[in-house]
């Protein structure tokens, strides 16, 4: 089964997939976690995605295009694909078509952006494992250190206020049009998520008519 999931940055997708993932053993591939890789890397290319993460921008379609072929080509996909992040332009959907893909599902997750400036800025992460808190609905113990390894706790610059509100504005206007784009194909669920992981999970499964074996 391969599935989509479209929604505002901080409407919860990460977590989603991770859920559905563990439970059908099926990858959940955040573009995030690839760009993020790439950064890391600090080879040029990781240079030139840094400068758009940082600016609240989308990476070009021809990057972020040539990073999912190539990870839809590794054998854990095989069997089916949940992918969070993409596409996030009309002109991503097409590469998808145009590479052959069949999509099963495109599950929207719907939040309001007042709610996802509150949870984007609120949050905190361990540089060293990458776990994730939030200042109010998940600390750590004492709110300033990883409860696994000790290490201070960050801000990702795509956190920051202004960056987030950026964000928002690239996704109405450039990744909104893709709930269009699926429901025109008649694959398009949406699903509330302004609550929390076990209601949005729920919501997910009603919506796909729980077609899903779950452990």
């Amino acid at each position: 089964m391969n599935i989509i999931f479209l929604g505002p940055p901080g409407s919860g997708k990460g977590t989603l997939a991770d859920k559905v993932s563990k439970a059908v053993h099926i990858p959940a591939i955040s573009t995030g976690a690839l760009l993020r890789e790439a950064v890391r890397s600090q080879s040029e290319l990781g240079k030139q995605i840094q400068q758009y993460i940082d600016h609240g921008n989308l990476v070009p379609d021809t990057i972020m295009g040539n990073l999912i072929k190539d990870r839809l080509q590794l054998k854990d996909c095989q069997d089916g694909f949940i992918l969070d992040g993409f596409p996030r332009t009309i002109e991503q959907a097409q590469m998808l078509d145009d590479l052959g893909i069949c999509i099963d599902h495109v599950i929207n997750l719907t939040i309001s952006d007042e709610q996802i400036v509150a949870r984007l800025t609120g949050r905190r992460v361990c540089p060293k494992c990458g776990a994730t808190y939030h200042i109010e609905n998940l600390p750590s113990a004492d709110g300033k250190h990883c409860d696994v390894d000790g290490a201070d706790l960050t801000q990702r610059e795509d956190d920051h206020p202004e960056t987030v509100r950026r964000r928002l504005v690239v996704y109405h206007e450039l990744t909104e049009p893709l709930i269009a784009y699926y429901s025109d194909k008649q694959l398009l669920r949406s699903v509330d998520s302004s609550t929390d992981p076990a209601n949005t999970m729920q919501g997910f499964l009603k919506a796909i008519d729980g077609k899903l074996d779950l452990e």
